[in-house]
């Protein structure tokens, strides 16, 4: 995230500090890379965060029962982690100058793994090696000690949170197509977050990166008034590295969470489909929020060839995009919500059967709204990206109206601002004028009408749906827009016209990848 006004005033949240903290820290890396540097500054943050939780609760312990400040009980019961006296922030702080700090951090950290089980195998233990500069560990730990100091408790907790938040996104940035492996744009998550609107239930992500979507998923239910724990948390990830970060970002933000990792993946060892409910049944998600990788082929899927999850149709071997939405779908509860995120080509592809599973979703009425996003939002790739919105129940009752045999078709790819010269934000504004059309589509209470706007939103029935072929692109059902001077400026309409031919030739180039895998598939081109 670019800290300037656009990103301060009009979707970044921050605290104002976090751009020159991170500029700060980003100066002590000196020569190291993004993607080893990430873990040493981001442990530290999360090192100064349990501390400070456990030192807030040692102290409110103290002046009630000095017997019960050293009982490790009194801290699970309050989600506090037990730090030993050799971890404290405080030991590390005054010992930041000598040259054994390395040797120093790495001991806290297995400490506190040994106290606190839920840690266990996750905390960063390689502060001693060789090749990192403990001069500059110690100058970073100087910086850190600077974060949310004089503050105590839940101020302390959101402070560090929002840093460790901020710090994910600026490495992702600066890791570039690696990056957007571990980290979805906040601006992405919100919109997901605040159409679905995790109020309670099941909260679930099938390839959770770090977090991301379970962190604004309970910041939403805070901001409505809700409190931490009227969700239940599940993720799964295959990557052990993206698995330690999304822990750490969860128990930074105190959320209790069931996040699994195993390097099969959520296709071949489904942790998810071992949790039972307490009627002892399969456990299935009220919402699902995610962001899987963008048609892969190396999915495994010459293996799956007969499975539960593919209700609509067999997906093909050369691409996941169709195996992600069965996945989903499979694990939704009778009035469960999804909202996916994927490549713009699975909203059009007819390639190896896609054309016929989308078809049989959109029959049965699986397919509740479609979102078209600008280009340029994710640091991992320039290939334009979708948003599928999937419904177990489109009549469930509980004051929204029937919505069966209708799609709702959103067109934002004109949205969102410039942060830098290659990436795009969506405002707040705009997250909120996507979410409050979805709102009053599906009929919510006090949402407002809804009505059709050109070239933004349209209401599509099935019967409109099959006359374009199945194809679910927003931008062949919302017409164009009826004005004869918008405003636009020459440069921004440029910019516009650049940022649409970006998007064509990606997906061009995906189409051509896509072919190629096929002719691979038949024995061509090897």
């Amino acid at each position: 995230m670019a800290q300037n006004d656009t990103a301060k005033n009009g979707n970044g949240g921050n605290l104002g500090f976090e751009a020159d903290l991170f500029k700060a820290a980003d100066k002590l890396r000196g020569n190291m890379e993004p993607s080893d540097y990430k873990h040493v500054a981001l442990g530290l943050i999360f090192l100064k965060y349990i501390s400070d939780a456990f030192e807030a609760k040692h102290k409110a312990l103290l002046a009630e029962d000095a017997q019960a400040a050293e009982d490790k009980d009194e801290y699970l019961a309050d989600n506090v982690f037990w730090v030993p006296k050799e971890a404290r922030w405080s030991h590390l702080q005054a010992n930041a100058k000598l040259p054994t700090i390395g040797t120093l951090i790495d001991d806290a950290m297995r400490a506190i793994e040994k106290d606190n089980e839920s840690l266990k195998g996750v905390l960063p233990k390689d502060y001693a090696r060789p090749a990192l500069n403990k001069v500059m560990l110690g100058e970073l730990i100087d910086l850190i000690s600077g974060i949310a100091l004089n503050e105590e408790g839940h101020a302390s907790r959101d402070i560090l949170g929002r840093v460790y938040e901020y710090f994910l996104g600026q490495f992702a940035g600066a890791e570039g197509k690696r990056g957007g492996e571990f980290y979805t744009p906040r601006s992405v998550v919100r919109v997901l977050v605040e159409m679905l609107e995790p109020f309670s239930g099941r909260v679930y992500d099938p390839c959770c990166g770090s977090g991301g979507m379970f962190v604004q998923s309970e910041k939403f239910v805070q901001e409505h008034g809700g409190r931490i724990g009227d969700i239940a948390i599940y993720g799964q990830e295959s990557n052990y590295v993206t698995w330690r970060l999304a822990k750490m970002n969860l128990a930074v933000r105190g959320i209790d969470s069931k996040i699994f990792w195993n390097n099969e993946g959520s296709f071949h060892k489904d942790e998810f489909a071992a949790q039972r409910g307490s009627d002892g049944a399969p456990m299935k998600a009220d919402y699902i929020l995610a962001n899987p990788p963008f048609n892969i082929s190396d999915w495994g899927g010459d293996r799956l060839r007969e499975d539960v999850r593919w209700k609509f149709g067999v997906p093909p071997v050369s691409n996941a995009n169709y195996a992600w939405l069965q996945h989903i779908y499979h694990h939704l509860a009778p009035n469960g919500t999804a909202g996916v995120v994927l490549a713009n080509g699975s909203m059009s592809s007819n390639q190896s059967g896609e054309g016929d599973i989308r078809k049989a979703m959109i029959e049965v009425d699986a397919v509740d709204c479609m979102v078209a996003l600008p280009g340029q939002l994710f640091y991992s790739t320039q290939i334009p990206a979708c948003l599928w919105f999937l419904a177990r129940n489109k009549n469930p009752g509980n004051g929204l109206r029937d919505r069966r045999g209708q799609v709702l078709f959103i067109d934002a790819r004109k949205l969102g601002v410039l942060v830098d010269r290659t990436r795009r934000e969506l405002t707040d504004k705009e997250v909120q004028k996507i979410a409050d059309t979805y709102h009053a589509w599906r009929g919510e209470p006090n949402a407002g009408a809804y009505t059709d706007v050109a070239g933004f939103c349209k209401s599509a029935s099935l019967e409109e749906i099959r006359e374009h072929g199945h194809v679910l692109t927003p931008g062949r059902y919302v017409g164009a827009v009826e004005h004869e001077d918008d405003g636009v400026s020459f440069d921004e309409r440029m910019l516009q016209l650049s940022a649409e031919w970006r998007e064509q030739r990606a997906e061009v180039a995906a189409l051509d990848a896509a072919i190629e895998a096929n002719l691979k598939e038949f024995g061509y081109g090897e």
